[in-house]
């Protein structure tokens, strides 16, 4: 059953087995951190497919996550914020697809990890750009997680980023992040189906990873303890880290 069904998505067992285990394992990092699903699908599975068809992927899996959590998410969120950083990622998404749709696949690997690894150290580190705490920082951040987006499904970490410079609190920032991922995730459709991204095989392959990602979720809720709400965040972070770097490693080293 396994090998026909990793024949119908046109991928080995192999493949098919390890890319369950990463979305499980990345459902449950969003369920209790509230970010990082896609981050830590495209960390761990951009050696296994390229990062245009994990784009593809991740879609189904941040809005099957989104839908999960929404309810948290528009209670703790702040709205105003979530949407008009989604107008500025419906903007920002087509140019990051317009890259990474016109370069070598190795290539595109190579930039997708070095994206996530930046952004993780940058929030590991607390930078602050304190221009982004304004409107013009609003909409430029939801740019530019567009186009983070685009390249490696990775919007939410510069949203993070701009969360940080205006000093939200935890929880406001992890439900504006659910509730943008949401909106993003419905707006980003419009791109990937221009650009051809969005095919019938990208679209099994979404439903089909989107069942271990959701249960993953639920798990990771049920694990979510609010006396280590401290600690998710920087596991997260360096989780991504050292799966970035490991894979750029491999990528250029072989090992």
């Amino acid at each position: 059953m396994v090998s026909t069904l990793a024949e119908t998505l046109a991928l080995t067992p192999s493949a098919f087995g390890a890319l369950v285990a990463i979305c499980f394992f990345a459902g449950m990092v969003r369920g209790f951190s509230g970010f990082a699903l896609s981050a830590c699908v495209m960390a761990s599975g951009a050696l296994i497919l390229p990062p245009v068809q994990l784009i593809a992927i991740c879609f189904f899996l941040e809005l099957t996550a989104s839908l999960l959590m929404m309810r948290g998410g528009w209670k703790d969120a702040n709205r105003k914020v979530a949407i008009a950083l989604a107008i500025g990622s419906t903007v920002g998404v087509p140019f990051g697809l317009l890259l990474t749709t016109n370069v070598e696949v190795a290539t595109s690997q190579l930039f997708a990890l070095a994206l996530i690894a930046v952004l993780a150290v940058m929030q590991l580190a607390r930078v602050r750009f304190e221009f982004l705490a304004t409107t013009a920082g609003l909409y430029g951040s939801g740019f530019m997680a567009g186009v983070a987006t685009g390249i490696a499904s990775v919007g939410g970490m510069v949203v993070a980023l701009y969360v940080l410079a205006r000093q939200a609190p935890a929880r406001e920032m992890r439900g504006s992040l659910v509730l943008f991922l949401f909106i993003g995730s419905c707006t980003t459709a419009m791109s990937l189906l221009l650009f051809g991204v969005m095919d019938n095989q990208a679209i099994v392959r979404g439903l089909i990873f989107a069942i271990p990602a959701a249960l993953g979720v639920v798990a990771g809720k049920l694990l979510f303890r609010p006396a280590w709400e401290p600690y998710y965040k920087p596991f997260c972070l360096c989780l991504l880290v050292g799966l970035a770097i490991w894979g750029i490693l491999r990528l250029l080293f072989g090992i």
